[in-house]
């Protein structure tokens, strides 16, 4: 059983306070207060004056005793939400997951309301999914920023060994025009011999009607829209405004539901545009809605530029989950600074449970530039095995698919899983 305790005083408290009070709660063994009906088996109820730990202050210097009140926070059994009854100027908020292991969080807060804001940004790590669909998007948003064209069987190789690493849905390509996209105008003689593949879902990317009639008659099972939260981006990236593209998307939507074929949405931008700058969470919450309403079955919320961090991914998740549900969306983040291991991490403690990534961390845009590959798929793989968290996939063959691929790009892997592990295999291979 998970524990919880609550310590509620006026003065901040310093680090040496929050370590005796730390430990002082783990010697206490007090008992917890039975749960209130609705509630999970992890009562988190206030604690009495007499059990609560010294007080100091944040900068360390010591002030009088203060009165402490009794706070008690409820943790909602399917939300992992937390609601607060009564409120205070300081907080200690310590879990117990089990036996040796506690996790304190501290933090202020000048009403109730934006200490259950800053309670539900620190969700601890038994929050996260047990289980995790990771969608490889490497054959068409990795390849299609190459500067020079993949041979048509070489993509169609790379495809194959991803189906059979355990990968469920692998993006074969996109139905559009060579014009603006040229590395992919072999999508067609890619479909027909990857639709054949079972056991993996193939969806390509339809901008338009006509995209969607193309890939129909090529065979796909299933299609992706994309549009852009980002007004700027929209008429950079396909010629039109958001609310002109949502009309295309919609008819595309609309033929796939005659013919009973899935539609996965994409929303580009979702923290920040290489024109605009930050993108308003308000801004990506309309469009997924949007996207949603209109029959997507999930929607993938990506960090085209990838400038997101956990701080602006949060608040744009937040904001998307009061209109879409949390299990009919995804992310989708690039690499550019780094951080989409980490955004990926939040997104997860938020409730999120499909992530794209890309092998090798292939990618880019080709609209946006200097945007670096998507995160890589042995690099999500790898911090979700970590994690205990299933994904069904099996490191070795994408990390041998990602050599495969880099192999005939003449370039280094993007992902640090996949350099680390092929070094710890060359060492010991001359032991």
């Amino acid at each position: 059983m998970l524990a919880s305790r609550v310590w509620s005083r006026s003065a901040p408290q310093s680090s040496r306070a929050l370590a005796s009070a730390a430990a002082s709660a783990a010697r206490s063994g007090m008992q917890l207060s039975q749960a209130p009906p609705g509630l999970a088996e992890r009562p988190c109820a206030g604690i009495a004056e007499a059990d609560a730990p010294p007080l100091c202050s944040s900068s360390g210097d010591s002030r009088g005793e203060h009165a402490c009140r009794r706070r008690t926070y409820q943790i909602h059994p399917v939300s992992n939400r937390v609601t607060l009854a009564g409120g205070n100027r300081h907080v200690l908020y310590a879990s117990y997951l089990s036996q040796n292991q506690q996790n304190y969080r501290s933090f202020s807060a000048s009403s109730d309301q934006e200490r259950i804001e800053a309670a539900n940004r620190f969700q601890i790590i038994h929050g996260l999914p047990r289980c995790v669909k990771i969608v490889e998007v490497g054959p068409r948003d990795g390849l299609q920023n190459e500067k020079n064209t993949v041979p048509t069987p070489v993509k169609i190789e790379l495809i194959k060994r991803l189906a059979t690493s355990g990968l469920s849905v692998v993006e074969a390509t996109s139905f559009v025009s060579p014009k603006w996209v040229p590395q992919l105008a072999d999508a067609k003689d890619v479909m027909e011999v990857v639709r054949n593949i079972t056991g993996v879902s193939f969806p390509v990317l339809t901008p338009n009607l006509k995209g969607f009639e193309a890939a129909a008659a090529a065979g796909a099972k299933e299609v992706a829209i994309f549009a852009s939260a980002s007004e700027a981006f929209s008429k950079s990236n396909i010629n039109c405004s958001i609310k002109e593209s949502l009309v295309r998307y919609n008819d595309v939507a609309l033929a796939a539901k005659k013919l009973e074929i899935p539609v996965r949405g994409y929303v580009s931008c979702v923290v920040g545009c290489p024109v605009e700058g930050s993108v308003p969470p308000s801004d990506v919450a309309y469009v997924a809605k949007e996207l949603y309403d209109m029959g997507c079955y999930e929607v993938s919320l990506g960090d085209t530029i990838g400038v997101g961090t956990p701080g602006t991914v949060v608040p744009m998740l937040e904001a998307v989950m009061s209109v879409v549900p949390v299990e009919k969306l995804a992310v989708h983040f690039h690499d550019t600074y780094g951080q989409s291991l980490s955004n990926i991490l939040v997104s997860l403690q938020m409730g999120i449970s499909v992530v794209d990534s890309s092998v090798s961390g292939l990618g880019g845009c080709p609209y946006a530039k200097g945007a670096s590959g998507n995160v890589a798929t042995e690099d999500v793989v790898y911090m979700l095995n970590g994690l205990g968290i299933k994904t069904g996939v099996d490191l070795s063959k994408v990390i041998a698919a990602g050599e495969f691929i880099c192999k005939h790009l003449g370039r280094q892997s993007g992902s640090k899983a996949a350099t680390a592990l092929s070094k710890v295999t060359a060492s010991a291979s001359k032991l």
